[in-house]
């Protein structure tokens, strides 16, 4: 290859020869060319689906100049023109059709000319950067060929696992102006200087990864030991050079020694390949405030960062289809070294030692204990994926976090169940056999199996190609004269072996692999041999529930795991039942000031069984309020209905002054979702009862008195598809009492074009069936009644003032606010937005009502909304209504409606979504 860069188009001009050789079995007609810098040319390709499914704007939104393309000038075999196109919906898959099939262990030449405008580095870290370039797989390259001939055509999902075949020999030849300078992991042969810039020559051999950083200012240092020279830039203000160096080493030796040197004698470590995979937990808090010593935070990010770029350079699967072998020596690798380097770091390292932090069970956990939680993070949500699983498949939460430490987990189990080691010889057997050939899953797990020494047929099918929840608990005890039984419960189909430990006097005094558990199984121990036992202690393999892993032996009234009060939240603790006490502050116009202390079951990790218990004061009424609630999920594995939620709930609260209202409405939800994960397509049918009793006010007239004790039936379904670039929505609600019945029915689409305007519709349609209550049952047109204390209106009782300005989006969706604004017999609105520049739009709502025994009215509204923070923050201001030109009419500042939500969980949702 020779590449030169040009600076001012940000661009290179490439000229590559190729020998390809064919590899497979059979002849072939064509040669697929990875082209992922193509991706970036279209909003539409494979990475813009991805970046949309994930709520990431910047790439929709980009300039023509921001995004990176590949245009393919000249494309020769043996000397003669080519044809070749790019694949149907695969932007970054070109194909080259051969004159003549090409046989097995024949080979013929390709020459390319072509140029790369580089992207903006925002969208994956790679790319142009403030005047430097950071590049890896941009270049066209022959993609992974199988022996039955066909070529591996994954396009660019953001997931760096390039099918590329390897490259047996490589020299490149690199132009760039002299003010940069250039670092790569390949070898460099020669430097020169030429009219055009500094030309550096590289060579390497059995590589599939190219990666270069070009820098006006190199940020890169050089670490050279006995075994490897390492180029990095991993950054640490803290650590001197002497320090870095000495954990360098560390690392690179601790890795040869369990994984085999690096063949290449060479790597390149850099912040990029870091930011991209950083260690979730280490990289949440500046550093200032974190808790771990700099050296050690260096340690562990250069060692993840180190392994990661060791196993590309080494192994030689299929990353898309086989990335949990990756993944599970990576991670494997990672709690190995700790184990062996720092075996008495905490999860929250310094925090650990303080008295304030003694009591919670974060704080006593051991730091390698936080991979096992972040996996149950997803198990717990019913969103874990089997590791075996194609990567392109994965939700980004399973394929950046909880899916690779799920891997690394079941081989340290794998390896405690060994109890031989062989789990590393099986890692260092694949490595250097991958250094030699290609090499796959299959020849993987032979190995494994090989080296294992005991029947691990359950291994493989039941952790890394299922998600099946393996579950184990206690049963019964019985006493006899001289022993006590006990039974065990396997509570799913799957079994693995899990060990039984026996506790006296706080002390193990055994542990045992119980094996081949096809049943239930009742063990038999001699009265007062132990206090307690436990499965799976340690938490050799990663079970879903270890809350029910512990049984006493003592008294029948001894509790299995006693009560335990934490302010705030907590790691889940199995060994108590852990109540937390959580202080909260909310507001009503009624109420003033409503402080809570709220006492909850949920830790980080979601449960089956919740409960929240709310006693409250009102500062306005120096009286108590509240609220409980109760609910218990369901979940149903790999079912497009995953979970079934039972739920009941009260509240009391003051709906005007002086005068309260108590809510209970118990509940079920039926959820529905694609068995394809990363489809944002759910669906929901709810029923609820909801029962309301009122005091009277003296502040209401009787002729506007709404009834004060009333039971009201609701079901309701929805439907929901919402990505960045597109959305869609659709409701349907009905709600019967003694006094009315109607229907209701809401649509909503949100499209955002390619030209970046977006432009939003919102539907809505109801009607009465029935209505014997005119004056109290009416559709909203600029605010809902809400009867059904649905909605958190701050000032719900209120028809003028600052709080009747509060909007929520509901019913009609007006946001002026009119005369007449209430039908008791039929209302259809349409509510449209279309933006104008980032978060400002233009706004426009129409609609027709009719009230019993009236004509047909017509309303409108237009204005602009400012979009701050949606759902959180957001501000409407009217300009030409039903009402006239509000601009120009008096007390306009009245007339602004605003949307502000205090609830934290609104607007993390904003951030989580992308994971999720």
């Amino acid at each position: 290859m020779t590449v030169v860069l040009d600076t001012v188009a940000r661009s290179l001009q490439v000229g590559q020869s190729i020998r390809f050789t064919n590899t497979s079995n059979v002849p072939i007609s064509k040669i697929v060319l990875n082209d992922w810098n193509n991706a970036y040319s279209d909003k539409y390709s494979r990475l813009g689906k991805r970046f949309s499914d994930e709520f990431v704007r910047s790439f929709h939104l980009a300039s023509e100049s921001e995004r990176g393309r590949t245009e393919i000038g000249k494309l020769l075999i043996n000397g003669s023109e080519a044809g070749w196109n790019r694949l149907l919906g695969q932007v970054d898959i070109v194909e080259v059709a051969l004159p003549s099939p090409l046989a097995p262990g024949q080979s013929t030449d390709l020459e390319i000319s072509y140029a790369l405008k580089i992207p903006d580095a925002k969208f994956t870290r790679f790319g142009y950067d403030k005047g430097n370039y950071y590049l890896k797989n941009c270049f066209l390259s022959v993609a992974r060929i199988s022996e039955n001939g066909e070529f591996a055509t994954y396009s660019n999902e953001n997931l760096e696992d390039i099918a590329n075949a390897t490259i047996e020999k490589l020299t490149l030849d690199f132009t760039f102006p002299e003010k940069y300078k250039i670092t790569s992991g390949l070898a460099i042969a020669k430097e020169s200087l030429t009219g055009n810039g500094n030309t550096v020559s590289f060579t390497s051999g059995n590589t599939t990864d190219i990666q270069f950083a070009i820098e006006k200012n190199a940020s890169f240092e050089s670490f050279t030991n006995d075994q490897v020279q390492v180029e990095t830039n991993l950054y640490d203000s803290r650590l001197n050079g002497i320090q870095k160096a000495i954990v360098i080493d560390r690392v690179v030796t601790y890795v040869s020694a369990n994984l085999g040197k690096l063949p290449t004698g060479k790597i390149m470590v850099s912040q990029v390949d870091y930011e991209r995979n950083p260690f979730y937990g280490l990289n949440q808090l500046p550093a200032f405030l974190s808790p771990f010593p700099d050296e050690f935070i260096y340690e562990i990010k250069f060692l993840k960062a180190y392994l990661y770029n060791y196993l590309k350079s080494t192994l030689t699967i299929d990353l898309r289809k086989e990335g949990y072998i990756f993944d599970a020596m990576q991670v494997y690798l990672m709690m190995k070294y700790i184990e062996d380097n720092h075996p008495d770091m905490r999860l929250l390292g310094n925090l650990s030692s303080y008295k304030l932090t003694k009591s919670y069970h974060i704080a006593n956990a051991q730091f390698n204990q936080q991979y096992n939680f972040l996996y149950l993070l997803m198990v717990r949500k019913n969103l874990d994926q089997p590791i075996g699983d194609s990567k392109e498949t994965f939700i980004k939460f399973n394929e950046q976090i909880a899916g690779k430490y799920k891997a690394g987990l079941s081989f340290m189990y794998l390896d405690k169940y060994l109890g031989n080691g062989e789990v590393e010889k099986s890692f260092r057997e694949f490595v250097s056999l991958s250094k030699e050939q290609k090499t796959d899953a299959k020849t993987f797990e032979a190995i494994v199996q090989k080296n294992a020494g005991k029947n691990i047929d359950w291994f493989f099918p039941n952790l890394i190609y299922s998600n099946a929840l393996i579950d184990y608990s206690f049963g019964k005890k019985e006493k006899s004269k001289d022993s006590i039984s006990v039974t065990i419960h396997k509570n799913s189909k799957e079994s693995v072996p899990v060990t039984l430990t026996g506790i006296k006097d706080r002390k193990v005094i055994f542990t045992k692999w119980l094996e081949n558990m096809a049943t239930d199984t009742t063990l038999v121990f001699p009265k007062h041999y132990a206090d307690k036992l436990v499965l799976n202690q340690g938490n050799e393999f990663p079970e879903n529930n270890l809350r029910n892993n512990t049984k006493s032996l003592r008294s029948f009234f001894s509790l299995n795991r006693p009560i335990k009060f934490n302010f705030l939240k907590d790691l889940e603790d199995p060994k108590y039942n852990q109540v937390f006490y959580v202080p909260d502050v909310g507001y009503n116009l009624y109420d003033g000031a409503i402080i809570s202390l709220n006492f909850k079951n949920k830790s980080f990790l979601e449960k089956p069984f919740y409960y929240n218990i709310s006693p409250s004061y009102s500062t306005n009424t120096n009286s108590l309020t509240g609220l409980v609630a109760f609910s218990l999920n369901h979940q149903i594995r790999n079912k497009k209905l995953y979970g079934i939620r039972y739920g009941i709930g009260a509240s009391y609260f003051h709906y005007i002054q002086d005068a309260a209202y108590t809510k209970i409405s118990p509940s079920i939800q039926f959820r529905f979702r694609d068995l394809d994960l990363r489809s944002n397509k759910k669906q929901f049918v709810t029923l609820r009862e909801i029962i309301v009793n009122k005091e009277k006010s003296p502040l209401i007239s009787p002729k506007n008195q709404t009834p004060l004790n009333y039971s009201v039936f609701d079901a309701s379904y929805s439907y929901q598809d919402f990505e960045m670039a597109k959305g869609f929505g659709l409701g349907s609600d009905f709600t019967f009492s003694g006094d009315f019945g109607k229907m209701t029915s809401e649509i909503v689409y949100r499209k955002l074009f390619a030209n970046n305007y977006q432009l939003g519709f919102r539907v809505f349609a109801g009607m009465f069936l029935y209505n014997k209550n005119l004056n109290t049952y009416a559709f909203g047109l600029d605010r809902p009644k809400d009867i059904l204390f649905d909605y958190n209106f701050y000032g719900r009782s209120e028809n003028t003032g600052f709080f009747r300005q509060q909007i929520i989006i509901a019913e009609g969706g007006f946001k002026s606010k009119l005369d007449n604004p209430f039908a008791n017999k039929w209302m259809t609105t349409v509510n449209a937005t279309s933006s104008i520049w980032h978060w400002i739009e233009l706004y426009g709502d129409a609609g027709f009502y009719q009230n019993r025994n009236q004509s047909v009215q017509f309303a409108y509204d237009s204005g602009i909304h400012l979009n701050l923070v949606p759902d959180y923050f957001e501000l409407f201001l009217p300009v030409y209504s039903t009402n006239g030109f509000e601009l120009g009419q008096k007390n306009y500042q009245e007339k602004i409606r605003f949307v502000v939500t205090f609830t934290p969980r609104t607007l993390i949702s904003l951030f989580t979504r992308k994971w999720f």
